[in-house]
């Protein structure tokens, strides 16, 4: 069964809905927000659909719907905006690399900090020669309303313990590589995403960049974070 463009047009707002505000999403809502040119009934018709080709799902009865791993997965494979990061954002990570082009440990903390903070997410740095790890982005992540559930925060926790030995395992590449809930290959990582790439400082020190939070992230630009860092970085080293 393919998705048609006007289910695509739903699907697209259900997920931006859902990641701003960690709500299910209703007919009534989409109707309100955007003008798609059809009624709550009509829009609750191809919701429907969408549930039964596995795209979002109903959490309780008589709420909206939510995406599924699959629902994700084709938001972040058709539907992004893969170029979406502030002029800012581009200049604060050039500033970066000036400063700190000779100081490999200054310039992971400095990078993991900004990651951090414009992703809300919790972001690890490995330094491949020695194994050396940086994290930051607690304080950020955990005011996520997912972690609002202890169970979630020590699955969390529990997730990363088996990042940080497995990570090889994932064999990062030199773009943006996406793992979503049931993708992950972690026990403990069903309700969570993770972004990683893996670039070359200076040459000589490989670093894999990776980025983990709830499956409701703002893919958009985090996607649009991890992929500029590693193509400035590229920029600088040439």
């Amino acid at each position: 069964m393919e998705i048609s463009d006007r289910q695509r047009e739903i699907l697209l707002r259900i997920v931006q809905e859902y990641i701003n505000s960690a709500r299910p999403v209703s007919s009534r809502l989409i109707e309100a927000r955007y003008n798609l040119g059809i009624c709550s009934a009509a829009i609750r018709i191809e919701m429907q659909r969408l549930t039964e080709m596995g795209f979002i799902f109903q959490p309780h009865t008589s709420a909206g719907r939510v995406p599924s791993d699959k629902g994700y997965r084709f938001f972040v494979d058709n539907l992004l905006d893969e170029g979406a990061l502030e002029m800012e954002d581009i200049s604060e990570i050039k500033d970066i690399f000036r400063r700190k082009q000779k100081n490999i440990f200054g310039l992971v903390e400095e990078v993991a900090r900004f990651l951090a903070q414009r992703s809300a997410g919790l972001v690890v740095l490995e330094i491949l020669k020695g194994g050396f790890f940086w994290k930051e982005g607690w304080e950020e992540i955990v005011r996520e309303p997912e972690f609002e559930r202890r169970d979630v925060l020590l699955e969390f926790t529990e997730l990363l313990k088996d990042f940080e030995k497995e990570i090889k395992k994932l064999k990062p590449k030199r773009f943006p590589m996406v793992y979503i809930g049931g993708e992950c290959p972690f026990s403990k990582g069903r309700n969570f995403s993770i972004i990683l790439t893996r670039c070359c400082f200076y040459k000589s020190q490989e670093v894999i960049i990776s980025l983990l939070g709830p499956k409701r992230m703002n893919y958009n630009r985090n996607i649009g974070l991890i992929y500029s860092l590693a193509k400035l970085n590229d920029e600088q080293g040439k």
